[in-house]
């Protein structure tokens, strides 16, 4: 593709004042499609696009920033791990931040680092963000006690308390508590008289919201509630934790609080004798790639990273560009319960002598709507 000239029949980079000569409009008008500013209409915005593709013109960020002060830049805090539910959303967050014009800046804490959010942040202040991500797992504690630090710019939670103090803070994501809860209510719904749970570490703040929705899900069907197993998040975990619940004949269903877990368990339950989903059925929760593949393929809650983190770096930027305008509301993302073949009725179901036989499901799962009972496999 050849381009036109810049300015003058300049051979040197495009300007604003090159688009708006070649689509016919003033430079103010070219300043407006840019910033997505009102009052431009649609036919007006699309020659100004196919005026600055045509140039190959490139917003220039850094002298947007010094215009308005602002450093088009979002400060994110998280966990240095290589687990997937993290690293998924730190991902959705970079794309969703970029898309708006913003580069990312992210601090890493390590678990067991006390104080490790406050000095994150201090970390992105002096950086000059104009917003803060809190994407951390765990609890940050001295002492017994929650460490707190003041921030002077917005500052946006997911999934967890905020340990800042900020002038604007908002929130973002469906809670992991309604997803737990239907992904148990799924196995009580197959006729699983309780259903045991294997936990993550509980400093996770998703680790204890798994198990209360876990907790919540059987007290409202006034079912017995077993005894929690936690593990670390690890396949290994859920296979130790597999070999002591092979051994109780009396489970029949498990919720593992993280696909990694399930596979584990699985893994160790088929070696016990104990057949997957005929005589014990599990469901996990993430729906890594992984769990369509599995055998038998993995039924599961599937988090909506992506749809959080547009979630709340609309939310975010909204607090930082319009300091002056109350919040839009949140727009909560719904809970997909996916279900393949690792659940089934429970063994008390089959006629004697008889196996029962599982209806085979494609790898990608089935997407269930909500159930006649009034709990659900797909909330809105």
């Amino acid at each position: 593709m050849t381009r036109s000239p810049g300015r003058s029949g300049s051979s040197g980079a495009p300007r604003s004042v090159d688009v708006a000569r070649l689509a016919g409009v003033s430079q103010k008008t070219v300043s407006r499609v840019f910033n997505d500013e009102a009052y431009v209409s649609a036919e007006v915005r699309r020659r100004v696009l196919d005026a600055a593709g045509e140039l190959g013109y490139r917003l220039n960020h850094a002298a947007r920033a010094l215009a308005s002060g602002r450093s088009r830049s979002i400060g994110v805090v998280t966990l240095g791990t290589a687990l997937y539910g993290p690293v998924s959303l730190l991902m959705g967050i970079e794309r969703a931040a970029r898309d708006a014009g913003y580069a990312v800046r992210v601090v890493n804490t390590l678990e067991g680092d006390p104080g490790g959010v406050g000095g994150a942040v201090d970390s992105l202040l002096k950086q000059g963000v104009d917003g803060i991500v809190i994407s951390e797992p765990i609890d940050d504690e001295e002492d017994g006690r929650v460490v707190s630090v003041d921030v002077d710019v917005p500052v946006l939670v997911l999934g967890a308390p905020a340990a800042v103090a900020s002038s604007r803070t908002v929130a973002s994501g469906v809670g992991a508590e309604p997803l737990a809860r239907a992904a148990t209510e799924h196995l009580l719904d197959l006729g699983h008289t309780t259903v045991h749970h294997l936990a993550g570490p509980q400093r996770w703040f998703a680790a204890r919201d798994r198990l209360e929705g876990w907790r919540a899900a059987l007290a409202a069907r006034d079912r017995e509630e077993p005894p929690v197993v936690e593990g670390d998040w690890s396949a290994a975990s859920g296979y130790a934790a597999g070999r002591a619940l092979a051994a109780d004949g009396d489970v029949t269903a498990v919720f593992a609080a993280n696909d990694d877990m399930a596979i584990g368990l699985i893994r160790a339950l088929t070696e016990a004798g104990r057949r997957v989903p005929d005589d014990v059925s599990v469901v996990g929760f993430d729906d890594v790639p992984v769990a369509a593949y599995v055998t038998p393929p993995l039924t599961t809650v599937r988090q909506p990273f992506d749809a959080v983190a547009e979630e709340g770096i609309r939310m975010l930027l909204h607090a930082v560009e319009k300091p002056d305008v109350d919040l839009p509301l949140a727009n909560d993302p719904p809970v997909e319960l996916v279900l393949r073949a690792s659940t089934a009725r429970p063994p008390s179901r089959t006629a004697p002598g008889r196996r029962r036989r599982t209806a085979p499901r494609s790898p990608g799962g089935t997407h269930v709507p909500p159930l006649p009972d009034g709990g659900s496999a797909t909330k809105p």
